[in-house]
């Protein structure tokens, strides 16, 4: 028997009613290659991934996640919106897309489609 969330994912979930409840961020890698994995999980089990860009710091994200919980992660553009001016042009906008990525995650498996088609 599994023991990992997505695997008891509601197939009844309500996009309209999906909250962020937490954010963790792992380093994943091998050799000489470490990458931030941006993991953010709801309140209804449904969880969305995201990868922190150009080896930047996964402080950078984890400074972003009070702004995020609690919110509709299906509101993409609206938490953006929301965090795009603590990531600038520098290593801090890797953090910025990696909740990107995953939100659009969530977003996609709310509703039932691959995140390229929202």
């Amino acid at each position: 028997m599994s023991t990992r969330p997505e695997d008891h994912v509601s197939q009844g979930s309500r996009p309209s009613d999906l909250r962020i409840t937490d954010m963790r961020v792992a380093t994943v890698g091998w050799n000489h290659w470490r990458f931030p994995l941006i993991r953010l999980e709801t309140n209804q089990g449904l969880v969305g991934y995201g990868e922190v860009r150009d080896g930047a710091s996964k402080n950078y994200a984890l400074t972003l996640k009070r702004q995020l919980l609690g919110e509709n992660p299906c509101n993409v553009d609206k938490i953006f919106r929301k965090i795009k001016q603590f990531g600038h042009h520098a290593r801090q906008g890797g953090g910025v897309c990696g909740i990107e990525m995953a939100l659009m995650d969530l977003a996609g498996k709310a509703y039932g489609v691959p995140a390229y088609a929202l």
